[in-house]
């Protein structure tokens, strides 16, 4: 072979290189400019950067997960399908979530049982108006699979008469079928929790002990829904409001209050306009954080 021949052999073989560099640098997020865009990195309570294997392992051997959401958020969405198809390939799985409050528990049960439609389910139930985006994927799933889904949250007309009168006496009044639809009273409260004490400034000035007494509730009405429905050998994964179960309070508290032996994890979601290192106000808020870039397109 001559020079000319080999000059094209080196050739050949030098392009063969760079393509394979600029595909392998394509397919693991690089550049020759530096890393990508990504549209969100997740860390551990320390703060440290995590897998989502590592998440979905200790999900797996939890008896409740929290997972916190921002509720216009859609990587949050788009992880809480994630993990539930995920868990579901290994794990006995319940779901339950905030959006559907108890008194809508029947029209749930009758759309996971294909008595009633979509149309049925949005004239029975007082459905989330990010519904169909964000969380009909989640029911539908639970539908095609069978997994139970739980109705979780206090009717909202309740703790607004909690709110209104400023506290838990107001529910003193309701019927037996809808104190079925609440968490047991007398219902016990810590003002000094932090997340309680943090709203009463957070409203500038606005926030009320009603306020506050109103969101206790419903954090306890999601803990009571919760380990009312869940079974020994199950994962309850149960979707909410980050602030319901940040820094492990609200619902946490709730669910420990009445039963510390369950292994309980959780998942918080926040956004920052640098993701590539968890800021301090969101170290320690969950076993897990979801860190998104706060130019990240919202659902609603």
């Amino acid at each position: 072979m001559g020079v000319t021949g080999n000059y094209e052999r080196l050739t050949s073989i030098a392009m063969f290189y760079k393509i394979f560099i600029l595909l392998f640098a394509a397919a693991f997020g690089f550049s020759a400019y530096g890393r990508d865009k990504a549209a969100f990195v997740l860390y551990d309570n320390a703060g440290k950067k995590a897998s989502y294997h590592k998440l979905l392992k200790k999900a797996k051997k939890s008896d409740v997960v929290l997972f916190g959401e921002l509720h216009d958020n859609p990587i949050a969405h788009w992880l809480q399908l994630e993990l539930t198809r995920d868990l579901h390939k290994t794990n006995r799985l319940i779901l339950g979530a905030e959006m559907f409050e108890a008194d809508n528990q029947k029209a749930l049960d009758d759309y996971l049982s294909g008595r009633i439609d979509s149309a049925g389910l949005d004239s029975l139930a007082r459905l989330w108006p990010n519904y169909k985006t964000d969380y009909a994927p989640l029911v539908d799933f639970a539908r095609d699979h069978r997994v139970r889904f739980i109705a979780s949250n206090i009717p909202k007309r309740f703790a607004r008469l909690v709110h209104k009168n400023g506290g838990f006496a107001a529910l003193d009044s309701l019927g037996n079928e809808e104190k079925s639809w609440i968490a047991p009273l007398p219902v016990h409260f810590d003002p000094e929790l932090p997340g309680y004490r943090n709203m009463l400034t957070m409203m500038g000035g606005h926030g009320t002990p009603g306020m506050v007494k109103a969101q206790a509730i419903k954090d306890a009405t999601m803990a009571h829904f919760i380990l009312l429905n869940h079974k020994p050998g199950h994962v309850f994964l149960h979707f909410n409001g980050a602030y319901h179960s940040d820094d492990y309070e609200g619902i946490v508290f709730y669910l420990r209050h009445k039963n510390d032996s369950l292994r309980y994890m959780t998942i918080t979601t926040v956004e920052q306009e640098n993701i590539r290192h968890l800021e301090k106000q969101h170290r320690g808020r969950a076993d897990f954080i979801i860190c998104v870039d706060s130019d990240m397109t919202k659902t609603y």
